[in-house]
């Protein structure tokens, strides 16, 4: 791959990709499919459209709320070579939640679709947010533009913002990194060079694309002229034969989705696909061996976050790793360090100590939109503090075993503790609230609420319905806690936070009555 990615934007990627592998095939939906040349003209078109109709200029920002289909990329790239900033938008939110993003990243455009359109129209009602402008994908009206790249696509660099990512991060509201065309190249490059994949492989991706996951894989499937198969959503009964129909050689998972896979019933044809190799994150010690011998390709641990992309990985060579729990070593271009999460010096830890895990290097973000406080909390002096507790093994790799951070991730996804406790207290019924990690077999953590109800309002199951369903209301389905249990008070510190190790230590001494609303799983 070289020392050095040596193409700095994403656009520029497409635009080489169109130039050199034209009529190759680049993206496939379903059972449509369009190759980077087809692309490169109707991302070209669309950046024209934005422009002239929309009114974006560079550096304004433009809202993805769309699910997995081919518009996605599509009006990502086309933002990008408009000079844009996109700010992609999870499909589960509701009015709350997208009202935040919309404000706190200043958006002027949001491109979504009819089934969407009604809620954005809803919330672009609000003060601020009334000029916003609605574009309807079913029709982006950008067939009578060029189908060359406005001039402004070419001035972008390497340093040049292409995303504002919003994550739950550690604690509080969404927080939005801000990710360059450079964080992306470089990654898309990091993780070629990592795989060794090449433009004879199939890469499949599952996830949402509001989501890192996909939008990794198109700048991989960019950087080595491979074509990308996106999945409208994971279903664990029939991925694996989604797997086999596309002929696919890569793919990525993490959370719950490969115990979910290793769930399904066996069968005879479980080794008959084409896969090279998986990564995963989160791999489960005890099936990782088993999920190798049933599908027959290697699987390796990845580990990485928004705001710093890729970290370590397990190489593929590496059958040691097979089972032992080891998140890997650092790819080249990163550092990393286990230090004391106490110290104010951050010194290392003694190896086989557990400590906090801190990583300097590129791709990194170049911090979070408008929020300096908490840019300047995680990375500090060029090191991104992750929150996550390891200890580096006698092998040099570097293994979990808990984190610092105040959230849950339930599955692939992360749900701040606090942002379900607000909307939990708006609830006139609800004193005060404490939301907390229950584990789980299948999700790895589930989302529990302690809630301390006002006077004479009834501790029952109905009234934990209703209030789940008020929240609901305001919050993403996966951010809906599944267990509630009415408590009379909540221990607190002396600075009157809650207390959540002494609330946990309390519940499991004394536990009381706790009520499960199970969801579906697939």
């Amino acid at each position: 791959m070289g020392d050095e990615p040596t193409v700095p934007t994403l656009t520029g990627l497409l635009a080489q990709r169109a130039q050199d592998a034209g009529d190759r095939e680049f993206l496939r939906f379903g059972e449509w499919s369009w190759t980077f040349a087809e692309v490169d003209a109707w991302t070209s078109r669309l950046a024209h459209r934005l422009i002239d109709v929309d009114g974006v200029r560079p550096g304004d920002r433009v809202a993805i709320m769309l699910p997995n289909v081919v518009h996605w990329p599509v009006v990502w790239l086309a933002a990008l070579k408009a000079g844009a900033v996109v700010v992609p938008v999870n499909c589960g939110y509701r009015r709350a939640d997208l009202a935040f993003v919309l404000r706190d990243s200043g958006a002027r455009v949001v491109v979504t679709d009819a089934e969407r359109a009604g809620l954005v129209a809803e919330v672009t009602t609000e003060d601020g947010l009334d000029e916003i402008q609605i574009v309807d994908i079913a029709d982006d009206g950008s067939e009578p533009f060029p189908d060359t790249a406005p001039a402004i696509a070419s001035a972008a660099g390497t340093e040049s913002l292409a995303n504002l990512q919003y994550t739950s991060g550690t604690t509080g509201f969404p927080k939005a990194c801000m990710l360059s065309h450079g964080y992306w190249t470089r990654l898309g490059w990091t993780c070629a060079a990592a795989t060794g994949l090449g433009d004879d492989d199939v890469l499949l991706t599952t996830q949402p694309f509001s989501y890192m996951d996909p939008q990794w894989n198109t700048a991989l499937a960019l950087t080595i002229g491979a074509p990308l198969v996106v999945l409208p959503r994971f279903s664990a009964s029939t991925f694996m034969a989604d797997v086999r129909r596309h002929r696919a050689t890569f793919f990525y998972v993490l959370g719950s989705m490969p115990t979910l896979l290793f769930k399904q019933p066996p069968s005879d044809d479980d080794r008959d696909n084409d896969v090279r190799m998986v990564l995963c994150s989160g791999i489960p010690v005890a099936l990782h061996a088993l999920l190798e011998e049933r599908w027959g390709a290697p699987w390796r641990e990845v580990y990485g976050m928004t705001e710093s992309g890729i970290d370590l990985i397990s190489p593929f060579e590496d059958t040691t790793a097979v089972g032992s729990g080891s998140l890997g070593r650092p790819v080249p271009t990163k550092q990393v360090r286990v230090v004391d999460p106490a110290d104010p010096d951050h010194a290392e830890v003694a190896p086989g100590e557990p400590g906090e895990l801190v990583t300097s290097g590129v791709p990194m973000m170049d911090g979070y939109w408008n929020r300096p406080d908490a840019t300047d909390e995680t990375l500090r002096d060029g090191w991104l503090h992750t929150g996550d507790l390891v200890v580096r093994r006698p092998d040099g790799g570097i293994q979990l075993v808990g984190r610092i951070k105040d959230m849950v991730r339930r599955g692939g996804e992360n749900v701040a503790c606090v942002e379900v406790e607000a909307a939990l207290e708006r609830d006139v019924r609800v004193t005060a609230s404490a939301v907390v990690a229950e584990p789980d077999e299948v999700l790895g953590e589930e989302v529990k609420a302690f809630i301390q109800l006002a006077a004479g309002v009834p501790a029952e199951r109905e009234t934990a319905q209703s209030i789940l369903e008020r929240a609901g209301a305001q919050l993403a389905r996966f951010k809906v806690p599944r267990y509630v249990e009415f408590v009379a008070d909540l221990p607190r510190t002396p600075s009157e936070r809650v207390a959540k190790p002494a609330l946990k230590a309390r519940a499991a001494a004394q536990p009381g009555i706790t009520h499960d609303f199970a969801r579906q799983r697939s």
